[in-house]
């Protein structure tokens, strides 16, 4: 059986991080180590944390700097030839996800991406990951939903700590540039509550990612082709999102 690995990485997160180690501790039939990687939280969430640190395998709490770097943190403890990032937003949507999961993964791609339940207050909408293709040009993947080979982050490196939010558009965007393989699988793995810092919706945080998503086009331009189209998309894509975002306000 394969031994999966979930990372949680959180910071002041006494909200919504009980329910998440719940659901990961929840799980059976699958060989699973569970790690939390906390960033020196000041609310409840060491004490909530240390109510279940028995079916915890490695949890930590330092300071970190960012995300993307406490992520990094859990990669680097972690043993099993998966690994999952779900974070203090996130959940497994029901306890037998990763053992529904495992029969799909017989040919150990190096990603499996599943679809997550993008959870409003008005409820909760499935994102279809869709293939792993040319479609991660325009449109990332969930990490909430993805599993990814262990191995994969020696082969093209971790997430770079410079992204503040599309750490992980840049990896994916990085693994399909170096020809990584991987297959979605039309099935919903977990729950992504509109919580975390890539749903925040006011324009300085909606700015910040898309300015984020440019750099990571940019970074992986790598024709004259892709260039081009890039440069026609952001010329429209920007100002039809600040227009919708004013429209929505108003």
């Amino acid at each position: 059986m394969l031994k999966i690995t979930i990372i949680t990485v959180c910071f002041n997160a006494e909200k919504h991080i009980e329910q998440t180690i719940q659901s990961v501790i929840s799980q059976k039939n699958c060989d699973l180590e569970y790690i939390i990687v906390d960033g020196a939280s000041t609310d409840k969430t060491l004490q909530i944390i240390k109510q279940y640190e028995s079916q915890i395998t490695h949890w930590i709490s330092e300071p970190d700097k960012g995300i993307a770097d406490a992520m990094n943190k859990g990669v680097a403890l972690a043993t099993g030839e998966y690994l999952m990032f779900l974070n203090a937003d996130d959940y497994f949507d029901l306890p037998c996800a990763l053992a529904d999961a495992l029969p799909f993964m017989q040919d150990k791609k190096d990603l499996y991406i599943f679809d997550t339940i993008f959870l409003k207050e008005t409820g909760g909408i499935r994102r279809h990951s869709g293939r792993f293709g040319k479609r991660i040009n325009f449109k990332g993947i969930c990490h909430q939903g993805t599993l990814c080979k262990r191995s994969l982050f020696k082969e093209i490196g971790v997430f770079d700590p410079s992204f503040k939010v599309c750490m992980d558009y840049d990896f994916f965007m990085r693994a399909y540039r170096q020809q990584a393989t991987g297959e979605y699988i039309n099935k919903v793995l977990s729950v992504m509550r509109d919580g975390g810092i890539s749903s925040l919706q006011d324009w300085p945080n909606l700015k910040q990612r898309f300015m984020e998503e440019k750099r990571v086009h940019l970074k992986y331009d790598n024709s004259i082709l892709m260039k081009g189209i890039y440069a026609v998309y952001w010329a429209l894509y920007l100002p039809y999102r600040k227009t919708r975002f004013i429209a929505k306000i108003l």
